[in-house]
Formats: C-alpha cells, sequence, structure tokens
C-alpha cells in the first residue's frame, strides 16, 4: 500500500524525472511551468523553498511513495493556518501509471490523519476543477463534503478557473 513520507532534497532527480514522465498527464490540472521546474536543479530549488516554508509550519509537502520506496507522486498540506481557525489545503497527484488504483485516496487518508491527529487541526480544505471526476471521487471516497464554487480560483493552463471546493471537519474534534 503506498505511504507518503516528507520530501527532501536527494529526491530531486526523482521527481525531475517524475515530473517529466507526467507533463502532459498532469498539464490540465497544473499550473504552467517554467522549462527548469522538469530539471533535477529545478525540483531541488522548489524542495528547498517548500523545506522552508515547512520549517516555519507553513507546510508539510511529501511525497507518495510505492511498498518500494519508489516516489509515485506528491502530497501537500498548504496555507497552514493555527489559532481560531486550525484549517489548511490538502493538494495531490499521481503518477499517471497509479492513476485509479486507489494511490490517491491513500495518500489522502494518511494526510488527513497527519492534519487532524499530529497536527491538531480542525479542517482540511480541497479544490478541484469543475472536470475532475476522479478527484472529486477521492475527495468523496475520503469523507469530503462539496461546500461551493469558487469562480476563477486557480490559474491553471495558462488560465484562472473555476473550483469545486470541499471540506472536511475533524469529526473527533470537541473544542
Amino acid at each position: 500500500m503506498p505511504s507518503t513520507r516528507l520530501v527532501g532534497t536527494d529526491d530531486a532527480a526523482a521527481l525531475a524525472d517524475l515530473v517529466v514522465r507526467n507533463r502532459d498527464f498532469l498539464a490540465p490540472w497544473m499550473p504552467l511551468r517554467a522549462p527548469e521546474f522538469f530539471t533535477e536543479a529545478g525540483q531541488r530549488a522548489m524542495i528547498e523553498d517548500e523545506l522552508d516554508r515547512y520549517a516555519r509550519g507553513a507546510t508539510l509537502p511529501r511525497l507518495i511513495v510505492d511498498d518500494d520506496g519508489a516516489v509515485i507522486g506528491r502530497s501537500y498540506l498548504n496555507g497552514i493556518v493555527y489559532g481560531a481557525f486550525r484549517s489548511c489545503s490538502v493538494a495531490y497527484w499521481v503518477d499517471a501509471g497509479q492513476n485509479g488504483r486507489g494511490v490517491a485516496t491513500a495518500a489522502l487518508r494518511e494526510m488527513i490523519r497527519v492534519a487532524f491527529d499530529e497536527l491538531a487541526l480542525h479542517r482540511v480544505q480541497a479544490e478541484t476543477l469543475l472536470a475532475n471526476a476522479g478527484s472529486q471521487r477521492v475527495l468523496a471516497h475520503c469523507g469530503f463534503v462539496r461546500i461551493g464554487t469558487a469562480p476563477d480560483y486557480l490559474k491553471i493552463a495558462g488560465r484562472w478557473q473555476d473550483h469545486v471546493l470541499w471540506q472536511l471537519i475533524d469529526p473527533a474534534a470537541t473544542d
């Protein structure tokens, strides 16, 4: 069963290979990327930035790995906010060859556990493009509830696009 782990700078080569192999598969769902994003140096720079934000408690950047430890995707808790809000946003993607096999669902369940049990957050939000039925199924399988639509929410594939907003409230939260 796939799992997640914190990304490290030594993962740059594996991530570069993964994003190059999945460039066309991910293009409709991701922001436009500069050519250097698809290089080992570009991935290392991104990881260093993510780890800096992780050290400040603002994000949790993880890899999705298979049983052999091979990198097969990414997952993130972003925009982590404490205080009265105690919330974050979750994002994930998997290798095209892993799509439809329950990998994203397993990774999302692990990220939910971390958000609620380890970070003591109250709410996790997710956003999907209107046409991303696969990701919407993953969210529904993990208990997320659709809460609305945000017009022109994110610039994906080079244009501002509407997104469906989803949330999951920690069912164990009592305070």
